[in-house]
């Protein structure tokens, strides 16, 4: 299994190159996800894909430490911390 990380750039490589690739990333994360790790989301965790633009810069903070178990569960098997 690829890290976080791993993913993160093998997501923003391709979506830099595939302007297709990188409307479906924006369109259906949860789908990409699967498409290209294999990862299937549970349908209570949200991928959010931000487009950055010359105007935005996104700031992506960590999760807040008051998390419940289910939270964490997901953290831990990297669903959450994917960064996309």
């Amino acid at each position: 299994m690829k890290s976080a990380e791993e993913m993160r750039t093998h997501l923003t490589e391709k979506a830099a190159e595939d302007a297709g690739f990188r409307a479906q990333l924006v369109a259906d994360p949860k789908g990409i996800l699967n498409q290209e790790f294999g990862i299937t989301v549970p349908d209570n965790v949200n991928v959010v894909v931000h487009e950055s633009d010359m105007q935005t810069v996104h700031l992506a903070l960590p999760p807040s430490p008051a998390l419940n178990e289910e939270q964490l569960e997901a953290i831990a098997a990297g669903l959450c911390c994917c960064g996309i």
